[in-house]
């Protein structure tokens, strides 16, 4: 079976709003011509960044949390690409690939509950089987020279990338984090909320920096992790910035930028840092979108960027109706990432 859905020009047409006199960045945007042989061509097209979605919350379920992420991708996808395209940011700079096939295993995991242990099970197996498609088109990314932007989907999904980054350059990479939550949990089975530890165990990982992490949703023993492992794992907290202003946000980016700079590094953001965006655990007390687009942008223009995921959004929630107002959050945090890259001062 293929890892990945490629998407053709019939399946960009059905996405992109035409309207004259205008020029959307879905107009301008790079396909894959020969679906066969994406990995070859990918390598040749003259673009930076590379799209990919993956459509699930297999993970977040498995991570006892309430489903949804699965539908971020589309309403993302659609608002990004009817944004205008001009000189702040053209579409021929980005390649828009497709995404992780995944519908079998949403099949499969459409009825398991996982308050039963048997298919708590089951659905961390399914999990399993994400990382391996996901890693596998994100080596070939990567050695493509290409910079993948990859909108989930749970937070599980930082384990494959980072693995497939590995895989490409074959050398450990650094991670930056904006979340409330380290999702450095035990190695229990594959879940959303232990990406970053199983690929610091199995050493995928060299430097992990999380950024306005909540002090009560983060285990004594996940602390006590990084206290003993300070030279690698590090944290700022969202109580030092905003409650007790011991440090402003401005420069506390600044720090958990510059303990993940000596290496190539993937910038991820967990939307659920976000006050009040809908994801499998919304905050009422989390940064403004306006600072998760500093964020992005900052992160962008500071590191030797590998990758950019945004994950766990969940415009559809399982049990409420869908925010629009999400995807085009994630087009923004997009947007402002690669104008980030594209900033970086020249040597």
């Amino acid at each position: 079976m293929q890892s990945i859905k490629v998407y053709s020009e019939k399946d960009l047409k059905q996405l992109v709003r035409t309207r004259t006199n205008e020029t959307k960045i879905g107009e301008e945007i790079r396909l894959i011509k020969n679906t066969k042989e994406w990995e070859t061509e990918l390598a040749t097209i003259d673009c930076q960044f590379v799209l990919l979605g993956i459509p699930e919350d297999i993970g977040v379920r498995a991570n006892f949390g309430r489903g949804g992420a699965h539908t971020a991708w589309k309403p993302a996808l659609d608002s990004f690409l009817n944004q205008q395209s001009n000189h702040f940011l053209t579409g021929s700079s980005i390649c828009l690939l497709g995404h992780i096939v995944v519908e079998d295993l949403m099949e499969k995991a459409h009825e398991l509950n996982p308050k039963n242990h048997h298919d708590l099970t089951i659905l961390r197996q399914l999990v399993e089987e994400i990382d391996k498609r996901v890693s596998t088109v994100i080596t070939k990314i990567i050695q493509s020279g290409k910079i993948p932007i990859i909108i989930g989907g749970g937070h599980n999904n930082a384990y494959p990338i980072i693995k497939g980054c590995y895989d490409a350059l074959q050398q450990k990479i650094n991670v930056i984090n904006c979340d409330p939550h380290t999702d450095f949990r035990p190695l229990e089975g594959r879940h959303s909320g232990n990406g970053f530890s199983y690929a610091y165990y199995h050493q995928y990982l060299h430097a992990y920096s999380v950024f306005c992490m909540h002090e009560q949703y983060n285990t004594e023993r996940v602390l006590n992790e990084f206290t003993n492992n300070n030279h690698l794992l590090y944290f700022s907290t969202y109580e030092d910035i905003f409650i007790k202003e011991i440090s402003s946000f401005h420069t506390a980016l600044q720090q958990n930028i510059a303990f993940v700079h000596a290496k190539k590094c993937g910038v991820e953001i967990d939307l659920d840092a976000i006050t009040n965006v809908p994801t499998s655990a919304k905050t009422s007390s989390g940064i403004s979108p306006v600072q998760a687009r500093q964020y992005a942008y900052q992160c962008g223009k500071s590191l030797p960027v590998l990758y950019f995921h945004i994950a766990e959004g969940a415009p559809i929630l399982a049990h409420l109706k869908a925010d629009n107002k999400t995807g085009k959050l994630i087009a923004y945090l997009i947007s402002d990432f690669i104008k980030g890259v594209n900033n970086l001062p020249k040597n």
